[in-house]
């Protein structure tokens, strides 16, 4: 693929809005940074708080802890967060600069406020709306569609910015209909190393930390070191789990390192990197071949997740694990005949695999994700294959990714109002 081609520019586009650092799950960041900006539209401290939230994003808050806020959970947690100490200027890293006293007053803020959560008013699967007042002044941001998409800015009930938002769109990224499994791994085999380096090797350093950590620490249910401990630190295949589910262990508990996130979630960030990079540490390849890999794997992670939506019931590890497996296959010398294989194989293990919102046990499916995708491709090495009209399988590999996309996005959607019903509640569905 050459430089000055339209798909090649449009790639790394991509590449540019989908590796973004991120300080904790992304979707009580997402709320900390729209409450932010709220506090700083009005322009003082608010006295009185409304949260108003879609169904999927309160599946996502509900359990999984704020980074600096001392171990707290919920959606609460994330507004009061972003209301005393973010930075609506940093985004996603919003409040990543925490100061042991704003911590304190982020719990006082709790103790004296209450702030009110209600279900979101719209159909939209991501809509956060914050609304906030002191006396007789008023602010409102709504974020819809993705992470950092502010659609609507009001203080005092004029309209001080306003945008384009369409159900289940993503208005302000580059359209991923330039995607497929044969041009993106043209992209990674022949795009100037020099153009993907900056932003590979950040999301390789930010998310081995994370991991590390994940090892080191004593992280919820500590997949990661249960995997080691239970079947060693020999096997590659075992360590390329452990490492992956490690780093959603310490992110989904507390951890205060950045991640670098893939299709809006860290976890798929972590999944569609770490096995990669412990395959190549393993191999001994090049580090120009690992940035390849890895890009390889991150452009299949959000070509697998893009007709499924960024939030569903289904559990976005299985897009990412299925991505690292054709990253490893890459790194054996797989070329597109066996990824396209390792893919659909991978697909076929254990595609509906429900997301019942963020939380500890995120880590366990990201090392079944990164299971079902390493063996996509030993099943491919040595000669077996599922094979068209087998379930959800069909001929071809877009075919079958356009079918996962369809089931996740269409078919499971009264799945995920059960989930939502099942942790939270009827009325946040209705």
């Amino acid at each position: 693929m050459e430089r000055n081609e339209k798909r090649y520019q449009q790639y790394i586009a991509i590449l540019k809005e989908e590796l973004l650092p991120a300080m904790g799950c992304t979707e009580p960041i997402a709320l900390a940074y729209a409450a932010a900006k709220a506090r700083e539209t009005l322009g003082m401290l608010p006295e009185r708080v409304r949260v108003e939230a879609s169904g999927n994003i309160i599946k996502n808050v509900k359990s999984v802890i704020v980074p600096h806020t001392g171990h707290l959970k919920g959606i609460e947690a994330a507004a009061a967060a972003g209301i005393v100490a973010g930075n609506a200027g940093k985004e996603l890293q919003v409040i990543s600069e925490v100061t042991p006293e704003q911590q304190e007053q982020i719990a006082s803020y709790l103790e004296r406020n209450n702030i009110e959560v209600l279900p979101a008013s719209s159909d939209k699967i991501f809509d956060i709306v914050v609304t906030v007042w002191a006396g007789e002044n008023s602010a409102k941001v709504r974020i819809a569609d993705f992470h950092t998409n502010i659609v609507l800015i009001e203080k005092n009930g004029e309209v001080v910015q306003r945008c384009a938002e369409k159900q289940d769109v993503m208005p302000a990224l580059t359209d991923r209909s330039c995607l497929s499994v044969e041009h993106i791994l043209d992209f990674a085999l022949t795009c100037e190393i020099s153009d993907i380096a900056p932003m590979i090797e950040r999301q390789i350093a930010y998310n081995k930390a994370i991991s590390e950590e994940g090892l080191r620490g004593d992280y919820g249910a500590n997949i990661g070191k249960v995997l080691l401990q239970m079947y060693g630190t020999e096997d590659v295949k075992i360590l390329a789990k452990a490492r992956a589910a490690a780093g959603s262990d310490a992110r989904m508990n507390g951890c205060e390192l950045p991640v670098v996130i893939v299709s809006g979630s860290g976890n798929q960030g972590i999944t569609a990197s770490i096995p990669v990079v412990t395959y190549a540490e393993y191999l001994g390849v090049s580090k120009e071949e690992m940035l390849r890999a890895v890009t390889l794997s991150d452009l299949l992670a959000v070509h697998l997740k893009t007709g499924i939506g960024r939030l569903s019931a289904y559990c976005g590890a299985v897009s990412a694990g299925c991505a690292s497996g054709a990253g490893i296959c890459f790194l054996h010398g797989g070329r597109y005949r066996e990824i396209a294989h390792t893919l659909v194989n991978a697909l076929a293990i254990d595609s509906g695999m429900i997301c019942d919102g963020a939380k500890a046990s995120c880590a366990a499916k990201i090392a079944m994700a990164v299971e079902a995708g390493i063996l996509g491709y030993y099943m491919f090495k040595n000669g077996q294959q599922f094979k068209s009209g087998e379930g959800i399988i069909t001929k071809g590999v877009e075919e079958t990714i356009a079918n996962v996309g369809k089931l996740a996005h269409d078919g499971m959607r009264e799945t995920d109002k059960e989930i939502i019903e099942i942790m939270v509640g009827k009325n946040i569905c209705d």
